[in-house]
């Protein structure tokens, strides 16, 4: 009995995301991972691989303004995420999407 074997054509598919802000699926390398760092606080995770709990959000400037301003990032992240990190998450938010982020 001969042994399937898997078509030399077959496309490996990518891992999908869900941004925590406006819910869309989308595949990992189209949003942007943060991170929950050892000490609470939390960070943009540029190479996706970074150790921690982690959440995706959108390269809209509107899911950043509406997750950072409604404190759902550090329910997502299990945290607590002081005033200075959340400056600072809006600051590199602002240079990976090229848009207006304020909080």
């Amino acid at each position: 009995m001969p042994l399937k074997t898997m078509k030399a054509n077959s496309t490996k598919r990518s891992p999908l995301r869900t941004c925590v802000a406006c819910r869309e699926v989308k595949t990992k390398r189209e949003l942007i991972r943060l991170v929950r760092l050892a000490d609470g606080s939390a960070a943009v995770d540029s190479s996706g691989r970074q150790a921690g709990r982690g959440a995706y959000l959108c390269r809209a400037p509107a899911c950043w303004q509406s997750n950072l301003k409604a404190a759902r990032l550090g329910y997502v992240l299990r945290t607590n995420i002081s005033r200075e990190n959340l400056e600072r998450l809006i600051e590199q938010g602002k240079s990976l999407i090229g848009g207006i982020v304020s909080g």
